[in-house]
């Protein structure tokens, strides 16, 4: 079950946390590899080939969004925790895979 937030400005903020934190971690990431922009509610990365990734809050839903490699997920927060909607697989796991690919190297998100 996901989180139930109070109101959407909770949902923000929670959305805000988690994608700094995801931008935080990126910068640990070799210069020139990517290029992160982050505003409020969306994180986007542009890759050396001109890929796209984007994470984007969706507030009516209360999900997180990300769509990469012609992809979407949907992510709900369950226990401070964002999981796939339809598979049930952490945001963190996801995006560790899609970055460790399109790098060539291993990349983890906590």
């Amino acid at each position: 079950m996901s989180v139930r937030f109070t109101n959407d400005a909770a949902f923000q903020r929670s959305v805000a946390e988690v994608l700094e934190d995801i931008e935080d971690q990126l910068d640990t990431i070799e210069e020139g590899e990517l290029d992160s922009r982050l505003i409020p509610g969306s994180l986007t990365v542009t890759f050396e080939d001109d890929s796209v990734l984007m994470l984007s809050q969706q507030t009516p839903t209360h999900e997180l969004w990300l769509s990469a490699n012609y992809t979407a997920w949907h992510f709900v927060c369950r226990d401070g925790t964002w999981f796939e909607r339809d598979t049930n697989e952490p945001m963190m796991v996801v995006l560790s895979g899609l970055f460790s690919q399109k790098l060539s190297t291993v990349v983890s998100f906590s």
